[in-house]
C-alpha cells in the first residue's frame, strides 16, 4: 500500500500589516502541529514588517520588490510596473525551486504575484479573505483559486460561490477563554474595582484622530467615573504618556498582554480591521467601533458595518466624533442592560475554531 506523503512544502504569503501577517502564521502553526516534517517558506513585501515577524515567529522569509498603487500620481506609482514585473518574474523562480504543494495567500502586496505564479503553474491555492470587502488583488486572483475561507457572510458577490468557505479570521489562542481572567487583570492593571474600565485600542502604531479624542475626553471620564486603559501606539507614546500622573488613567505604546487587556475592559473603543474585529467577537464586549477612513476601499467601516448590523456594536465615524461621542458613551455606561445585549450579540458572530478550519480545506487540497 503507498504510503500518504507527510513531508509537505507550503508556502504562505501576507503582509504589510499585522492583520495580514499574523493569520498567515497562525495557519502555518496549525499545519506545523499537524505535518512536523513539512517545509515552510514566507514571501512578502521586501521592506514591509512582515519581513521582521516571520523570522521573530520561526519561519523563513523571502521579500518581492512590491508595493501597492498609491491613490495619487507619484514616482511609486510610475515605478509599479517595473516592481510588478520583477516580482511576477521572482514569484515563479520561488515556485520552480522550493515546488509547493499548496501556496496559501492571505492579503498584502505580496501575494498578488505570488499567488499568480503557482495559479499558472497549475499548484493548488487558497487565500484567506479577512475582510467583509475584498480588495482588487483578492477579487482578480479568486478566478483560479481552489479555495477561498472568509470572515463575513455574503461575499459570493465577490467570489465564486461554490469556492467559498466560511471559516472566520485565524485569532490568537491565548483570547479564546478570558472570562476566569477578569480577577488576575484587575489586579495587573491595579484597577479600581468600583469604576467601569474603558480600553482603547488604536493598533500597534497608534491612530492619531482617536488618541486626540481620548485626549480631549479625558475630564468628561473621569466625570464619569471610568478609568482607562489607553494604548496610544507607539508614534504617539511620547505625546500621551504625561497622562500617566492621572489616578484614572494608564497609558501604553503596546499591550503586550493583550488577554489581561481585554478581561479587564468593560467597554473597548477600537479601530475596525478585520483582524481586531475577529478578535473582539470572541472577547465578547461592549464595543465603539472607529473605522479608520484612511484605507483602501474603506474597509474598516464595511468590517464595523456587518457586526452594528446585527447589533453587535456601535459604529462612530470620524467625521461625526466631535458632535456624538458624548451621548453615545454616556448612553453605554448609563445602561447596562445595552452592555449586555451588545456582548450576547457579539459573541453569537464568533468563529473560534477559524485556524483548525483553514487548514482542513488546506488538507483537502493536498489531496
Amino acid at each position: 500500500m503507498s504510503q500518504e506523503k507527510t513531508q509537505y512544502k507550503f508556502i504562505l504569503s501576507g503582509g504589510g500589516t499585522g492583520g495580514h501577517i499574523y493569520p498567515a502564521i497562525a495557519i502555518a502553526n496549525e499545519l506545523k502541529s499537524r505535518y512536523p516534517d513539512a517545509e515552510f517558506l514566507f514571501v512578502g513585501a521586501k521592506d514591509r514588517m512582515e519581513m521582521e515577524k516571520v523570522p521573530q515567529a520561526g519561519y523563513k522569509i523571502e521579500g518581492l520588490w512590491i508595493s501597492g498603487i498609491q491613490r495619487k500620481l507619484t514616482l511609486k506609482n510610475l515605478m509599479f510596473p517595473f516592481k510588478l514585473m520583477s516580482s511576477l518574474f521572482k514569484s515563479r523562480q520561488i515556485i520552480r525551486r522550493f515546488k509547493p504543494d499548496v501556496v496559501i495567500g492571505t492579503g498584502g502586496f505580496a501575494s498578488g504575484p505570488l499567488l499568480q505564479a503557482a495559479n499558472s503553474k497549475g499548484i493548488p491555492t487558497l487565500i484567506q479573505e479577512q475582510n467583509s470587502y475584498p480588495g482588487i488583488t483578492n477579487k482578480l486572483l479568486s478566478k483560479k483559486a481552489n479555495s477561498i475561507c472568509v470572515a463575513y457572510d455574503g461575499l459570493e458577490r465577490f467570489f465564486p460561490k461554490e469556492k467559498l468557505v466560511l471559516t472566520g479570521n485565524p485569532i490568537r489562542k491565548d483570547l479564546i477563554e478570558i472570562k476566569g481572567k477578569t480577577a488576575a487583570a484587575k489586579k495587573e492593571f491595579r484597577l479600581d474595582e468600583n469604576k467601569l474600565t474603558l480600553l482603547v485600542l488604536g493598533g500597534s502604531l497608534g491612530a492619531r484622530r482617536v488618541n486626540q479624542l481620548i485626549e480631549s475626553k479625558l475630564n468628561f471620564f473621569k466625570k464619569h467615573n471610568v478609568q482607562l486603559i489607553w494604548q496610544c501606539g507607539k508614534l504617539y507614546h511620547e505625546q500621551y504618556s504625561k497622562y500617566n500622573a492621572e489616578d484614572n488613567v494608564q497609558v501604553h505604546a503596546f499591550l503586550n498582554q493583550m488577554d489581561l487587556a481585554y478581561a479587564a475592559a468593560d467597554i473597548i473603543i477600537s479601530r475596525a480591521g478585520a483582524s481586531s474585529v475577529s478578535e473582539l467577537c470572541v472577547v465578547g464586549k461592549p464595543v465603539v467601533f472607529i473605522p479608520s477612513p484612511n484605507v483602501a476601499e474603506d474597509h474598516q467601516t464595511k468590517n464595523a458595518q456587518a457586526i452594528v448590523d446585527k447589533d453587535a456594536a456601535v459604529l462612530l465615524r470620524e467625521s461625526k466624533l466631535d458632535s456624538d461621542f458624548n451621548s453615545v458613551f454616556e448612553g453605554l455606561v448609563a445602561s447596562k442592560e445595552q452592555r449586555e445585549e451588545l456582548c450576547r450579540n457579539i459573541k453569537k458572530l464568533a468563529l473560534v475554531n477559524a485556524t483548525k478550519d483553514i487548514v482542513d480545506e488546506v488538507e483537502k487540497l493536498l489531496k
